[in-house]
């Protein structure tokens, strides 16, 4: 899989997007698609396979010390190859060159492969932060990140 940066203005991602706004959705047993806007200032991640995006993810500021993953996907027909954790591991590394002490994100309680994923990438379970306080639904995560020097 071929790793790119690309715009919040960009086709593909806003798909990729879409799709796992709907399959959040439909996981949490919800009706209605919930549509979040692109982030102003987020660094997006696209995932290619033979010419077609099938991942994507972000990382956004909190403060100065710490970053926030966000939009992680994999299209369903290509989960189980390892990239979620390969946009992970790339965004955990442009978070590290930006000087970023900390990352954050928050997933849901009804995603158990996502919590696993987190967990065995180094991230430590914490209580609920910003938006997420009070959103029974909500986990959240923290990893420390190397201080380059």
């Amino acid at each position: 899989m071929l790793i790119e940066p690309r715009t919040g203005a960009d086709p593909e991602l806003h798909a990729l997007i879409t799709e796992q706004q709907r399959e959040l959705a439909s996981a949490s047993g919800g009706e209605d698609e919930i549509v979040y806007p692109v982030r102003i200032g987020a660094t997006y991640l696209v995932g290619i396979v033979n010419g077609h995006a099938v991942a994507c993810g972000a990382v956004v500021t909190l403060d100065p010390d710490t970053a926030e993953i966000k939009r992680m996907f994999v299209r369903p027909a290509f989960r189980g190859r390892g990239y979620s954790r390969a946009i992970l591991a790339e965004l955990e590394e442009l978070a590290t060159r930006a000087g970023y002490r900390t990352l954050r994100l928050e997933t849901g309680g009804y995603l158990p492969v996502a919590m696993s994923l987190y967990r065995t990438a180094g991230y430590e379970p914490i209580r609920a932060y910003g938006e997420y306080v009070g959103n029974a639904h909500s986990v959240c995560f923290e990893k420390r990140l190397p201080v380059l020097a």
